[in-house]
């Protein structure tokens, strides 16, 4: 199946460039993954990215996931203006948050941040502050 090969082809590719890295003395603990929304994938490809994210925690490094304003939150909303790709971006970080990203790309900070204030609230209201 060609989407399985392209999420087993990612990670054997993030797993060469770690080793890579650790053998050029850079410490794994700077290491970090970006599974790499666009770079040559397709839209759907985006999208089993990140419905299957949780998978590239077996690579052992903090992920990076920067999706804000990409074509494919576009293609998905109808948006054309990159800059109008706000709720489509921001809903993709939240997603990608929940599903253990550690570092989050993103354009629209506030809308973001606001985002993740709640969505993090839902999931452990006991951090919430209320």
């Amino acid at each position: 199946d060609q989407i399985e090969s392209v999420k087993e082809l990612s990670l054997i590719f993030l797993r060469s460039r770690i080793v890579f890295a650790q053998k050029a003395g850079i410490a794994r603990e700077r290491i970090v993954a970006d599974p790499g929304i666009g770079f040559g994938k397709s839209f759907r490809h985006n999208l089993d990215v990140l419905r299957q994210f949780t998978l590239y925690h077996s690579l052992g490094v903090p992920l990076l996931m920067g999706l804000s304003r990409k074509g494919f939150i576009g293609a998905l909303t109808g948006e054309k203006q990159a800059g109008n790709r706000v709720n489509g971006s921001v809903g993709g970080a939240v997603w990608s948050a929940l599903n253990g990203a550690h570092i989050l790309r993103v354009h629209d900070v506030k809308a973001t941040v606001e985002a993740l204030a709640v969505a993090g609230a839902a999931a452990d209201p006991d951090q919430s502050g209320l």
